[in-house]
């Protein structure tokens, strides 16, 4: 099982992945969770990304809850297990950014 991060290591992770975005925005935190929208040129684009994205969790062991409306994807990280974040996040998080 993963193992729950603490603040410091949840603010600094956070930060470095806001660094590596490559649009306006940032991902935030909510709560035992953190939380973005991916905006995409068209529903193809999108779905297109959350198919690779579907792959890259399948692989990690550790599934996105995402919403999807035309070429809006709403994506929330959490590990249930740890009850919190986990680097497992962090990893799939960072993952999406390289693949928008």
């Amino acid at each position: 099982m993963a193992t729950k991060l603490v603040e410091s290591e949840i603010e600094n992770k956070l930060e470095a992945l806001n660094a590596l975005i490559t649009d306006d925005t940032p991902w935030e935190r909510s709560g035992d969770s953190i939380k973005k929208t991916f905006t995409f040129k068209s529903f193809i684009r999108a779905f297109g990304w959350m198919s690779q994205m579907a792959i890259w969790a399948e692989k990690l062991k550790h599934h996105p809850e995402w919403f999807n409306v035309y070429n809006k994807v709403e994506v929330t990280l959490t590990t249930h297990d740890a009850g919190g974040l986990t680097e497992l996040d962090f990893s799939l998080a960072e993952k999406m950014e390289k693949f928008k």
